[in-house]
C-alpha cells in the first residue's frame, strides 16, 4: 500500500505555516473553544487585549453593564462592523456609551512616543487551525488581530492531488460569503488560496463569481514563483505578509475601500464598493522604494516600469502617500510632501478619499490645476500631497528651486501624450495622400511628447539635492530609463521595480495582442485557401468575400470595403456585440479619406447597425473644402470617448490622435495603414490589451507593417515575444487526425460535454457528467507514455491557437472542430493540474465564446447575410410571468418578435405549426413526455430541435433561415416550443 509521508499531506502543509507563525512570528495559537460563532470573533483574544491595553475603558463599561458588558461590547462592536465595515472600526475604534475602545493599535510615524509604541507592541495576532466557523464547515486557517478575524487560508499540497485551482474552487462553491466570518468587509478582508506553488486571493466571496487575484512574486518575467532552495515556493505568504510587522502595516497603510459611481441607462446612479488588497508587485514596489527613500532621503531617482494591468492608479496613491508621510530613523520627516503629476482625473479622486481613509485626515490632498500661484500657495500652506498636471511641471520644478529648504518626491504618473492630439499645423492646401503622409511623418518625428518635455524640464534645471523622481510608466524610452533608471555594476540603468507586459498577460490582467496579428498578405492567404477548400464547407456568405480578399488593397476605398466587411462578419459578434474596432491612419488627410470613404460604403451598403467616427486635430483641406474632426463627427470634440463608448458608434478612424494613452475595454479589432516602429508600435498596438467581460481575443489586421519590426518593437517590453509565420486552414484537420490517433478522444463524450456546456443552467448532476467526460479522456491520456502525454498535449494546444487564430480571419463551417475545440480546453485545464480537480462549468468567457462563434458558423452557413443582422439579443428565455393568450403559437411569436424586434406573423405560425407536427409525430419524443418531467423532456428535445428545423428548411428559407442563423433566437424559440409540445404529448397521453 502507497501512503503518502505525513510531512506531505495537507495537514501538514497547514502545520508547516501554523507553526512557523506561532514560533517564529509571534502569534498565539487560537483554539474553537474560544470562538463566539454568533458574532464571529476569538471571544478570549479580543477581551485579553482589551482588559490589558484599555483596563480604564473597561472598567467603565463593567460599571454600565455589570455582568452583562461582554454581550453588549460583542453587540456594539457587531453593529459598527456592519455599519463601518472591518477596516474602519480597527483604524478608529467605537464609542459604546460614550467610552472609546480601541480595537488595533497601529505603528507611530516616529518611535518618540513611547506609549504609542507599547501599545502597538500589544496587539494580538493569533491563528486558529481547522476552524469551525459553523456547524460542519472548517476553513485551514484564520489570522485574527486582536480577536477579529483579518484573513482566512485554505491550502492545498500538491503531493495530496489537489492544488490552489482545488482551493479557489473550494472557496467559491463551499464557502458563502453570506456567512458572518465571510462577510464582504463586516469581518475577514481577505480569503487566500494556496499550495506549496502559487497563492491567490479574493476580497468577496461571491459564489462562482468570486474573482481572485494572483498574490505571487512572478518568475523569469513571467507568472509563477521562484524555487527557493529550503523552501516552499510560496513561504513569504505566511515569512514575509504574515510576520507581525507586515500584516499591521497592510492593515494599516494599504487595504481601502474604493466607491465607484456610475449611470445606468434610465440615468439612475450605482454604487459599487470595493475592497482593495495589495498585489505581490504593489506592495513589494512600495515597500522597497520606501525603504530606500528612508535609508538615503532625497535626491534620488526611481524608475518603477509597471505593465497596463498592474493597478498603478493605486500603488500611486499608497506610494505617494507613504512617501508625504515617510520618517527616517532619526524620527526626522524625509520629505515635506509629495507632488503627484498626472493627467489622469480618476486619480485625483481616488487619491483623496484613499489618503483620508488611510491617514484620517481630510486637508492632506489638494488638486492644483488652475496657475502657479495655486501651486505656490498649496507649497507654503504646506499640503502634504499635491496633485497636479503634466502642464505644470515646469512651473513646479521653478518653484521648488527657489524652496531648498524643502524636500519634496515628486511623482510622474505615465504621460499619456495624444489623446487630445498634437498641435500640429493646419494643411490649408491640398496634398496628395503621399505628400500628407510625409508632412505627418515629419511634424510627428519632430514633436516632443510629454515624457520628452519633462526630461527636457528636469535637464534645463538640473538634478536637485532636495526633489526626488518616481516614475512610473509601462513603456520607458531609452532616455526615461537613463533619466530614472537604476544603475547596475557596469552603469546600464535598469528600472528600480519590474511588473512585466509578459506577467500581467500570463496572469490575465491585459491580453496579448500579438497573438492573433496578421498582415494583409497572410489574411487575404488564409482567407483565399479556406473559400478555396470544399472541406470547410463554405458557404455563400463566405464565398462572399473573393468579392474583396482578392483585391490588392492600394487605395482607400479598397480598404474600407476589407474593413467594414471584415468587422460585421467578425469583430461585430464579439463582446455580445459590444466589440469596437480602430482604423490607424497614415496622416490626418488619410482620415479624413477614410471618413468620408466609411459613410459612402455603409450608406451604399444600406448598413443599419453600424456608424464611424473620425478623431485628428485641427483642420485639413482637400479638394477645395475644409475639414475639422467636430464638424465630420457632429458634436463636440470632448464628447468623442463617451460616444464611441456607447453602442451608436463601433469604429474610430484616427490620425496620431488617440493611437496612444486612450483606454476603451471593448476595442477588441485594430487595422493597421501607418508605418509603425518602437515604442510607438507597442503603444498603438495595446490600445486593443484592456480585459473586459468576455472579451478572450483581439484581432490586429496590419496592412503595411512587417511582422519582425513589430515583434522587435515589443521585444524589449514584452518577453517571449511571438509572432506566428506562415498559417495553413488545413492544418486542423491533419492535428484532428493525429489527435484521434492516440485513442484519447471520443465523440460521443464530446458531443455529451458540449450538449453539458451549453446548457443556460447546470445541475449538480451536470457538473458531474462533464467531468466524468473530461475524465475519461484524462484517464486514456494518463495511460499514454511521457513523450505521448507532452506530444498529444502539444498538439492540443496548437490545435486550439490555429483555430482561434483562423475563426479571427474568415468564419467556416464546421461543428465538429469547434467542439473539438471548447472540449480540448477544459480537458487540457485538467492535463495541467492534479486528479480530482473540478471542471468549471461557470467559465462565461468560454460559454459566450461558444455560442457567438456558433452563431458565426450559422451566419455564414445558410443563406445570404443578413443586412440588418443585429447582435445582443436578449437571451434571457424563460417561461413568461403573464399568461399566455388562448392561441399558443400565436403567443410564441409574439414572444419572439417583442424580444428580437422582428415581424413574423401568419405566415410564420404555420412554420412553427409545422415543427410542432413534426415533432409530436416523433414517437422517442412522446414517449419522453409521457415519462418525464419537463426539465427531463427539455433536454432531448433540444437534441432532436435541429433535425426538425432542418427538415422544414427547403420549404421555407426565411424562416428557417433566421433560426439556423441566430443561436439566440432559436434558443428562445426551443424553450418556447419545447413548452407547448411537452403539453401537448403530455394530454395525449392522458386522452
Amino acid at each position: 500500500m502507497n501512503v503518502t509521508p505525513d510531512i506531505l499531506k495537507e495537514r501538514a502543509f497547514q502545520t508547516v505555516v501554523k507553526e512557523y507563525l506561532t514560533t517564529e512570528n509571534g502569534y498565539i495559537e487560537g483554539t474553537n473553544t474560544n470562538f463566539n460563532k454568533q458574532y464571529a470573533v476569538d471571544e478570549l483574544h479580543l477581551f485579553s487585549f482589551l482588559e490589558e491595553t484599555q483596563e480604564k475603558a473597561i472598567g467603565r463599561l463593567k460599571e454600565i453593564y455589570k455582568a452583562q458588558y461582554k454581550q453588549k461590547i460583542l453587540s456594539r462592536l457587531d453593529t459598527e462592523l456592519k455599519r463601518r465595515g472591518m477596516i474602519d472600526v480597527l483604524r478608529k475604534g467605537i464609542k459604546d456609551y460614550g467610552v472609546h475602545l480601541n480595537f488595533a493599535y497601529f505603528k507611530p510615524p516616529t518611535s518618540l512616543n513611547q506609549e504609542l509604541m507599547g501599545l502597538y507592541q500589544k496587539n494580538r495576532l493569533s491563528v486558529t487551525e481547522e476552524l469551525i466557523h459553523k456547524e460542519g464547515e472548517r476553513i485551514d486557517l484564520v489570522i485574527f488581530l486582536n480577536g477579529l478575524p483579518v484573513l482566512a487560508f485554505e491550502l492545498k499540497n500538491e503531493f495530496t492531488g489537489q492544488d490552489v485551482s482545488d482551493a479557489k474552487h473550494q472557496w467559491m462553491h463551499d464557502r458563502s460569503g453570506k456567512d458572518l466570518l465571510f462577510r464582504f468587509k463586516q469581518r475577514t478582508l481577505a480569503c487566500f488560496a494556496v499550495d506549496t506553488n502559487e497563492a491567490f486571493m479574493t476580497t468577496k466571496l461571491n459564489g462562482t463569481k468570486t474573482y481572485f487575484l494572483p498574490f505571487n512574486k512572478g518568475y523569469n518575467g513571467g507568472k509563477g514563483n521562484p524555487i527557493v532552495e529550503g523552501k516552499l515556493s510560496t513561504h513569504y505568504v505566511w515569512e514575509d505578509l504574515l510576520s507581525r510587522e507586515n500584516l499591521l502595516e497592510v492593515l494599516d497603510k494599504f487595504v481601502y475601500l474604493i466607491l465607484d459611481e456610475d449611470e445606468d441607462d434610465e440615468g439612475n446612479i450605482i454604487t459599487k464598493e470595493t475592497l482593495i488588497f495589495p498585489r505581490y508587485h504593489q506592495r513589494d514596489a512600495v515597500k522597497k522604494v520606501i525603504s530606500h527613500a528612508k535609508a538615503f532621503g532625497p535626491g534620488q531617482s526611481y524608475l518603477i516600469q509597471h505593465s497596463a494591468g498592474s493597478g498603478k492608479t493605486n500603488s500611486i496613491s499608497w506610494l505617494s502617500h507613504r512617501l508625504a508621510t515617510l520618517h527616517n530613523d532619526n524620527n526626522e520627516s524625509v520629505f515635506d510632501g509629495a507632488i503627484v503629476v498626472t493627467d489622469r482625473k480618476v486619480l485625483d479622486k481616488q487619491l483623496q478619499k484613499a489618503v483620508y481613509q488611510l491617514e484620517h485626515k481630510a486637508g492632506m490632498v489638494e488638486k492644483v490645476e488652475e496657475n502657479s500661484t495655486q501651486l505656490a500657495d498649496a507649497l507654503n500652506k504646506g499640503v502634504k500631497i499635491i496633485i497636479t498636471t503634466i502642464q505644470k511641471f515646469p512651473y513646479i520644478l521653478d518653484k521648488l528651486g527657489t524652496l531648498k529648504d524643502k524636500r519634496y518626491a515628486i511623482i510622474i504618473d505615465e504621460a499619456h501624450s495624444s489623446t487630445s492630439g498634437k498641435n500640429m499645423a493646419a494643411l490649408t492646401t491640398s496634398l496628395t495622400l503621399e505628400e500628407a503622409q510625409k508632412l505627418d511623418e515629419e511634424a510627428e518625428a519632430n514633436e516632443r511628447d510629454t515624457e520628452e518635455k519633462i526630461l527636457d524640464e528636469i535637464n534645463r534645471v538640473g538634478k536637485q539635492s532636495n526633489i526626488s523622481f518616481f516614475a512610473f510608466t509601462a513603456t520607458p524610452k531609452g532616455s526615461t530609463l537613463k533619466m530614472f533608471g537604476t544603475e547596475d555594476a557596469k552603469g546600464k540603468p535598469h528600472p528600480f521595480h519590474l511588473y512585466s507586459m509578459k506577467q500581467a498577460i500570463q496572469e490575465g490582467f491585459i491580453i496579448d495582442v500579438l497573438k492573433n496579428y496578421t498582415t494583409y498578405k497572410m489574411y487575404y492567404r488564409v482567407a483565399k485557401k479556406i473559400e478555396e477548400d470544399p472541406e470547410f464547407e463554405s458557404a455563400k456568405a463566405t464565398k462572399a468575400i473573393s468579392r474583396f480578399v482578392s483585391l490588392h488593397p492600394h487605395n482607400i476605398d479598397q480598404k474600407t470595403e476589407i474593413i467594414i466587411e471584415h468587422f460585421r462578419r467578425i469583430t461585430s459578434k464579439k463582446l455580445n456585440g459590444q466589440a469596437k474596432a480602430m482604423v490607424v491612419t497614415a496622416s490626418r488627410l488619410h482620415a479624413v479619406r477614410y471618413k468620408m470613404a466609411f459613410d459612402r460604403y455603409i450608406k451604399h451598403k444600406n448598413y443599419k447597425d453600424m456608424k464611424a467616427l473620425v478623431a485628428f486635430s485641427g483642420t485639413v483641406k482637400d479638394s477645395g473644402e475644409d475639414y475639422t474632426e467636430t464638424e465630420m463627427n457632429g458634436f463636440a470634440e470632448k464628447q468623442l470617448p463617451k460616444k464611441f463608448d456607447s453602442d451608436e458608434y463601433q469604429v474610430l478612424l484616427v490620425a496620431e490622435k488617440y493611437q496612444t494613452g486612450f483606454d476603451q475595454p471593448k476595442l477588441h479589432t485594430m487595422f493597421v495603414d501607418k508605418k509603425l516602429s518602437g515604442l510607438k508600435a507597442v503603444q498603438t498596438l495595446s490600445r486593443l490589451n484592456r480585459t473586459y467581460p468576455g472579451k478572450e481575443d483581439t484581432f490586429i489586421l496590419d496592412f503595411v507593417n512587417d511582422p519582425d519590426d513589430i515583434r522587435k518593437s515589443f521585444e524589449p517590453y514584452y518577453e517571449d515575444t511571438v509572432l506566428e509565420g506562415n498559417i495553413d486552414p488545413n492544418e486542423l484537420y491533419s492535428i484532428q487526425q493525429e489527435l484521434q490517433d492516440y485513442m484519447v478522444l471520443n465523440d460521443e463524450e464530446i458531443d455529451k460535454f458540449m450538449d453539458i456546456l451549453y446548457r443556460d443552467k447546470q445541475t449538480k448532476r451536470d457538473t458531474e457528467l462533464s467531468n466524468n467526460y473530461i475524465d475519461s479522456a484524462k484517464r486514456r491520456y494518463d495511460n499514454l507514455t511521457e513523450e505521448e502525454q507532452r506530444d498529444f498535449a502539444s498538439k492540443a494546444k496548437k490545435f486550439n491557437s490555429i483555430y482561434m487564430f483562423v475563426l479571427q480571419i474568415t468564419p467556416f463551417k464546421d461543428v465538429d472542430l469547434h467542439k473539438l475545440f471548447v472540449y480540448l480546453r477544459y480537458l487540457l485545464k485538467k492535463l495541467a493540474l492534479k486528479p480530482g480537480t473540478k471542471v468549471d462549468l461557470e467559465d462565461k468567457v468560454v460559454l459566450e465564446y461558444y455560442s457567438l462563434k456558433k452563431k458565426e458558423h450559422g451566419s455564414i452557413s445558410l443563406g445570404e447575410d443578413d443586412e440588418d443582422h443585429t447582435v445582443g439579443i436578449d437571451i434571457s428565455g424563460g417561461r413568461a410571468n403573464e399568461d399566455p393568450p388562448k392561441d399558443p403559437l400565436t403567443a410564441i411569436l409574439e414572444r419572439l418578435n417583442s424580444k428580437n424586434g422582428t415581424e413574423f406573423g401568419e405566415h410564420e405560425k404555420l412554420n412553427i405549426q409545422q415543427i410542432v407536427d413534426i415533432a409530436t409525430d416523433d414517437e422517442t419524443l412522446r414517449t419522453q413526455a409521457q415519462n418525464n418531467t419537463y426539465e427531463d423532456f427539455i433536454l432531448g428535445f433540444r437534441k432532436r430541435f435541429m433535425d426538425y428545423v432542418v427538415e422544414g428548411y427547403d420549404k421555407n428559407q426565411g424562416f428557417f433561415g433566421k433560426v439556423l442563423d441566430d443561436d439566440f433566437f432559436r434558443d428562445q424559440l426551443e424553450g418556447h416550443i419545447g413548452e407547448h409540445i411537452y403539453e401537448v404529448l403530455k394530454q395525449a397521453s392522458v386522452q
